[in-house]
């Protein structure tokens, strides 16, 4: 095998998967099962890191109390106490719920961001800023179809 070749698929086998501390998840599929789990734009965000039109999720304005699950495997993540409006179009909570997530650093773009993934399956969920309200000062922004919300 070429180094280049190799050089690449590693690249993009550590750019396209958050990886648990021993290097594996609770909730596994292949790419088939997560292919035919997911529609188009929930696989490209969710397993390829890619993000979502802003102002295009519901989720963005939605007000009501409940529990924010991960579309990839129902581990709840967040909660809408602690949500808020950002005014950036994409649901924003300034917590996440204990244990929920994980996160790891992304220097795509030629930026620095905080990259938010789900603990259990790696799906990916969003970007994390220091933008936020108190308490905590941060801003988790997510993508609406990484997450299902129930009330």
């Amino acid at each position: 095998m070429k180094r280049r070749t190799l050089l690449a698929g590693l690249i993009a086998t550590a750019s396209t998967r958050a990886l648990a501390a021993d290097g594996s998840f609770e909730v596994t599929r292949t790419d088939a099962e997560w292919r035919a789990l997911l529609t188009d734009v929930e696989y490209a965000v969710m397993r390829d890191e890619k993000t979502e039109k802003a102002f295009s999720s519901p989720l963005d304005k939605e007000t009501r109390e409940g529990i924010y699950y991960c579309k990839g495997c129902g581990l709840a993540l967040y909660s809408s106490k602690q949500k808020y409006d950002s005014g950036t179009g994409w649901p924003s909570f300034w917590k996440s719920l204990p244990n929920a997530v994980r996160t790891k650093p992304d220097n795509s773009f030629f930026m620095k961001r905080t990259e938010v993934h789900c603990r259990r399956c790696g799906s990916h969920l969003g970007h994390i800023f220091d933008d936020g309200p108190p308490p905590t000062g941060k801003r988790h922004c997510l993508n609406g179809v990484s997450l299902n919300f129930q009330t």
